[in-house]
């Protein structure tokens, strides 16, 4: 079985396993005792572990793997999947957010407008992008670069991985609440095709800002909701101690929002997570991009821009007999 990177409380059995599958090798290397019916033992109850594990994650457990270190952002997707990439810079009012990296891209020769949330992969990193959450300026260079989009008639892909809007008073004073309104209402009726992926977290209106779109897929082990399992406990229970409860309730993970008709589809992950095989995930990635796009270009804009707004409509719509 390929050797899987266990970081979480609930793969601690499968660490265990793979410590004792580990120590018999030694044990064999050692001693020169054919040791590999034991092996085979073992490794057929890791395989069995780890499937049973992985396909009944929680909710909570989902949370953990979308939050993955290792976990691949934007423009790792962008490095895998684009043959070129030209990032373009700042909203021409404020500055440049860069917790939303966006540009011209090629894929398979195609162009196409690609943009998303970009949390940065150590604490350097991550200051610098903000953690992931984007100011006013963040959400209106997106919209400018959707618009240019537009312009030159080329496809918008939208990567969807933030803990949400930044909440600080500069932000709400720029105008938090109108920019991601703005970009709400010009994606709607952007003249061009979008495709919107929830590659890690999905929180509030931080990741409806640019995620508005023809079709939004979730990743396997990704979540989607108005606020995050924590934030949810606090409010309610007044702690966070009581997150994983919250993220049974909010109903955030891929399958629940299919299930109620809010997302288009699920991108299947590697096994145990894109961060084991971020190579494999871009690559399914990329097979979906691609073909939506084709699919999308067999319609005329206003169809297009007609199902769009119908989709979203359509939304939380309840009819009582």
């Amino acid at each position: 079985m390929e050797q899987i990177k266990t970081s979480f409380d609930f793969e601690k059995p499968l660490a265990d396993l793979m410590q004792q599958i580990e120590k018999v090798k030694q044990i064999a290397d050692k001693t020169k005792v054919d040791m590999s019916a034991t092996l085979k033992e073992l490794d057929e109850k890791l395989a069995k572990t780890s499937k049973t594990l992985y396909s009944n994650l929680t909710g909570w457990q989902k949370v953990q793997m979308s939050r993955h270190a290792d976990r691949p952002q934007t423009l790792d997707y962008i490095r895998l999947i684009c043959d070129d990439f030209i990032e373009l810079h700042g909203d021409r009012t404020v500055k440049d957010d860069k917790a939303i990296v966006g540009g011209f891209a090629t894929i398979d020769g195609q162009t196409v407008m690609i943009i998303g949330h970009q949390k940065g992969k150590n604490t350097k990193e991550r200051q610098y992008r903000n953690f992931g959450m984007a100011n006013p300026e963040g959400y209106r260079k997106a919209l400018r670069l959707m618009k240019l989009a537009e312009k030159f008639n080329k496809p918008v892909i939208s990567l969807i991985d933030t803990m949400g809007a930044y909440p600080g008073l500069e932000a709400e004073e720029r105008g938090q609440g109108e920019a991601i309104a703005r970009n709400l209402l010009e994606m709607s009726v952007l003249r061009v095709p979008i495709l919107c992926f929830v590659v890690g977290e999905g929180a509030s209106g931080g990741a409806l800002g640019i995620g508005i779109g023809d079709k939004v897929y979730m990743l396997e082990h990704t979540w989607y909701s108005v606020i995050s399992p924590e934030s949810c406990s606090s409010i309610l229970w007044r702690s966070w101690d009581f997150k994983e409860k919250a993220a049974e309730c909010l109903k955030l993970t891929s399958e629940d929002m299919f299930n109620n008709k809010l997302i288009d589809g699920i991108v299947k992950e590697p096994f145990a997570g894109a961060h084991q095989n971020p190579e494999l995930m871009a690559s399914t990635l990329k097979s979906q991009i691609l073909s939506d796009l084709a699919n999308l270009k067999k319609e005329d804009i206003e169809t297009i821009i007609t199902k769009r707004i119908d989709k979203f409509c359509a939304m939380g719509v309840v009819n009582e007999n």
